[in-house]
């Protein structure tokens, strides 16, 4: 009997660490499935995260239709009618000077290499000094081997291997990426319904809600309450954030036409789009702006100076708002923010980019007033 009492605890915690184990492969595996699901099924989620958010940032204009006595379906259908008709004008006012710039692309591609191939002519560079030596190495090794390789004449470069093809992976990424924008402007349509009925339902899913939540009065407020600053958080932080990317798009288009740039409202489009994108955005519109103000002028220091421009009305409009508005509404980790980036960029590509800050940012609000989600808030925050 005593080595059977004494061999029932270790029975137990195998047993448990067993169960352990196997709970831990099958949330292993659940993420998995889960971030699969999300990449295959990215054509689906991205028009309706893009819905659910502009509903969410037009949600206030809407209550404050209603507030004036107007009906919330004709107020819904009035914020959608301004929106998307100045979304329309904005993209018919700049469609010329897209079309300009889409026409320079190969001209300008082809000055920036020649550019390029002259400033490396001069003095070798560190890997042609490299090639150089890895042919010497190899004429070396021919030599000592039995049938010998004719040796090749230093500084001369490697003949490319026949049939060796060049690396496609941008023309690959572009087609991919081109390929998911077409799928949700296509899809546009869907978004603008899903936003309106999501704007019109106001209350109901809410209602709903409660009564899932079950009869307990006490666990009905306490819903009430957590749905209510969830609301209110999201709201604001989106409604801010679209502010600040409008002020952005505004004062980089009137500096870039200060400065004499060519297609300054394009620049500044781009600017309030890419400013979605915290800390990257600014950077990749900094150096397209200072790439074609080069080609423009082929000044140096005409470049330096549109692109420093750029940088100072990201800083000053872009980060130091965004701090505010981060260290206001959402306090999310540097750290936490650039790895999510990077998730969500190579999940959904440049609408992954475009969507991780605010999806981070709501769950961060989320995570800060469920009681059960707090430790996700906490590993999340700063």
């Amino acid at each position: 009997m005593p080595p059977a009492e004494v061999g029932q605890p270790a029975d137990g915690a195998l047993l448990a660490l067993r169960g352990s184990q196997i709970h831990l492969a099958a949330g292993l595996l659940s993420v998995l499935a889960l971030i699969a699901a999300l990449y295959l099924a990215r054509g689906f989620f991205v028009p309706l995260l893009i819905g659910i958010l502009a509903s969410y940032t037009l949600h206030p204009l809407v209550d404050w239709l209603v507030a004036c006595r107007i009906p919330r379906s004709v107020g819904a259908a009035l914020i959608l009618f301004s929106v998307v008709g100045n979304l329309g004008w904005m993209v018919y006012s700049i469609s010329d000077d897209v079309i300009a710039m889409t026409e320079k692309l190969p001209d300008a591609a082809r000055k920036l290499r020649k550019d390029l191939s002259k400033a490396r002519s001069g003095a070798p560079t560190a890997l042609q000094n490299m090639q150089d030596a890895a042919q010497e190495l190899q004429g070396a090794a021919s030599d000592a081997s039995a049938s010998p390789a004719p040796r090749a004449r230093p500084g001369a470069r490697a003949a490319p291997a026949a049939g060796s093809a060049e690396p496609t992976w941008l023309r690959d990424y572009t087609l991919a990426q081109s390929a998911l924008f077409a799928t949700v402007a296509a899809q546009a349509p869907i978004v603008v319904l899903l936003t309106y009925f999501l704007l019109a339902s106001g209350e109901h899913f809410r209602r709903k809600l409660l009564g899932l939540v079950g009869r307990s009065l006490s666990r009905k407020k306490d819903t009430v309450r957590i749905l209510e600053e969830v609301d209110t958080q999201v709201q604001r932080y989106l409604l801010a954030m679209l502010l600040s990317n409008v002020l952005l798009a505004a004062g980089t288009w009137l500096a870039f036409l200060a400065l004499g740039l060519e297609n300054a409202g394009v620049w500044g489009v781009a600017a309030g789009i890419l400013h979605f994108i915290p800390y990257l955005g600014p950077a990749l519109l900094a150096l397209g702006s200072g790439v074609a103000a080069f080609l423009q002028l082929e000044s140096l220091l005409y470049a330096v100076t549109v692109a420093g421009a750029s940088l100072l009305i990201a800083s000053a409009i872009g980060f130091a708002f965004m701090t505010w508005l981060h260290s206001r509404f959402a306090r999310v980790n540097t750290a936490v923010l650039f790895i999510a980036l990077l998730f969500f960029g190579w999940l959904w590509g440049v609408w992954g980019l475009l969507l991780g800050a605010p999806l981070v940012a709501i769950a961060k609000v989320v995570f800060d007033r469920v009681d059960t989600l707090k430790p996700l808030g906490e590993l999340l925050g700063r």
